[in-house]
């Protein structure tokens, strides 16, 4: 008789159980959790040319990145409090969350604005551009998981906000899709858990 687990582990072309362990230790870590360690340039680039190689209809490639390090960290904090003071009525606006958002920036090794250059004949539709964008977030978390690096993909309403394009130097139609905030994490590397696969799985068979 066949043994096709172990024929199956044979002709693997990488090793499963670690790439198991890689997503399933990937986790959300905030900048007030992160340690005053810089995190290198080349960490940044290999985390950036991993996020390339997502998936893209058409080949596409929509996803740009603004990268934010050393004193355009400041700018950036700069940027989101003053847009969230003029965007936002005053009698909605809240002290923490505006002293969060300032922070954060400084609290970061890197902050990568990741966004989606839209194609100028718009030929694919524009969420299967923003999905491939999301594709190349999730590479970019995975990487800096291997590196035991935090990573948090935040979306505030003002980064749809077309002064967030202006500010990046986005086009009309360009989106940015959110901040990945980078940094060496201080705290033990969380534990979570997800749903068993029975609860969120319909097999279809005719």
């Amino acid at each position: 008789m066949v043994n096709f687990r172990a024929f199956s582990t044979k002709i693997m072309r990488f090793n499963l159980s670690e790439i198991n362990e890689l997503i399933r230790s990937r986790r959300t870590i905030y900048p007030e959790q992160f340690s005053s360690r810089k995190v290198h340039r080349e960490q940044i680039e290999v985390i950036l040319n991993n996020a390339l190689w997502a998936p893209t209809h058409g080949n596409t490639q929509p996803w740009r990145f603004k990268v934010f390090t050393e004193e355009g960290l400041n700018t950036l904090s700069g940027f989101l409090g003053k847009t969230y003071l003029a965007i936002t009525p005053e009698d909605k606006q809240n002290d923490m969350k505006l002293a969060k958002m300032l922070k954060r920036p400084l609290l970061s090794s890197v902050v990568v604005a990741v966004c989606m250059e839209r194609q100028a004949e718009e030929k694919i539709l524009e969420i299967e551009e923003i999905e491939a964008v999301a594709c190349s977030v999730q590479n970019m978390h995975l990487t800096c998981t291997a590196y035991g690096l935090g990573g948090f993909w935040s979306t505030p309403k003002l980064i749809y906000h077309p002064l967030t394009n202006e500010f990046l130097g986005l086009g009309e139609k360009d989106k940015c899709l959110g901040l990945f905030y980078i940094g060496y994490p201080e705290i033990e590397w969380p534990k979570a858990h997800r749903k068993p696969l029975e609860y969120i799985t319909e097999w279809i068979v005719k």
